[in-house]
C-alpha cells in the first residue's frame, strides 16, 4: 500500500513495507486519533506499517484504552481504518504547519465521526466501552475532531530526524521535544551521549603530545 508522507509544504506517497508478527505498538501521542497515525513509521525515508492486515488492526485497538474491545475486523472496515489513518494524519500536519485543512481528508473524517457511537457504561471498576470496529473508527475520528478544532492544542513533530510521528504536548511551557522517551527520546539522549564521546576523543587525539 502507499500512504502519505511529508516532505515539508507538500504531501508525497510513499511505498510502505509492512511488518510480520507481533509488534509493540506505542500509544504516546496524547490522543487516540493521532496514536493511529503513529503506525507508520518514518515516514519520509522508509515508511513500516504496523497494520498490515485486520488482525493487527484488531490488536491495535484491544491495546489501545481509550477505545472499545475486543472488535473484529474484516477486509473492508480495515481499509476504512487506513483511510481514515491517512485523513487524520494529512489534518493533522496540516495544523503543524498552519495551513488550511485538506477538503477530501475532512470529509472522510467528518464521515467516520458521524456514523456509530460506542456504547459507554459505568461500573466500580470505571468506564466501560463497547462496540464494533465502526464503533470504534467513529470514536477515533471524534476523538481527532476534538483536538484538532482545540486552538490551545500543541500539536508537534517528533524532534527525532527519522521520527514523523504527532503528538500533542501537554508538557508545562510546551517543552516537550518528542513523541515519547522509550521510543525517541532514549535513543536522542544515547545519539547525544556518543557524539560527545566521540568528540572528546577526538579533541585528546589532537592535543599535542606534553601539554595538559
Amino acid at each position: 500500500m502507499v500512504v502519505t508522507s511529508s516532505t515539508g509544504d507538500d504531501l508525497v506517497t510513499a511505498n510502505v513495507t509492512g511488518q510480520d508478527g507481533d509488534v509493540d505498538f506505542a500509544f504516546v501521542s496524547g490522543n487516540p486519533a493521532l496514536d493511529l497515525t503513529g503506525t507508520v513509521r518514518s515516514r519520509r525515508d522508509d515508511p513500516l506499517d504496523a497494520l498490515t492486515g485486520p488482525a493487527d488492526l484488531e490488536r491495535w485497538v484491544a491495546q489501545c484504552d481509550a477505545l472499545p474491545a475486543p472488535v473484529t475486523a474484516d477486509a473492508d472496515t480495515f481499509e476504512s481504518a487506513l483511510s481514515l489513518r491517512e485523513a487524520i494524519y494529512r489534518l493533522a500536519l496540516d495544523r503543524v504547519l498552519a495551513r488550511p485543512f485538506d477538503p477530501d481528508s475532512l470529509e472522510i473524517v467528518n464521515d467516520t465521526a458521524a456514523g456509530p457511537v460506542p456504547t459507554i457504561k459505568l461500573s466500580n471498576a470505571g468506564q466501560h466501552l463497547s462496540g464494533d470496529l465502526r464503533a470504534a473508527l467513529s470514536h477515533i475520528a471524534r476523538s481527532g475532531i476534538a483536538v484538532l478544532a482545540d486552538p490551545d492544542a500543541c500539536l508537534k513533530e517528533c524532534g527525532r530526524a527519522d521520527c514523523t510521528r504527532i503528538y500533542l504536548d501537554r508538557s508545562r511551557g510546551a517543552r516537550r521535544t518528542w513523541c515519547g522517551m522509550d521510543e525517541c527520546g532514549n535513543r536522542i539522549k544515547a545519539a547525544a551521549y556518543r557524539a560527545r564521546r566521540r568528540a572528546s576523543a577526538t579533541a585528546e587525539e589532537r592535543r599535542p603530545e606534553g601539554t595538559i
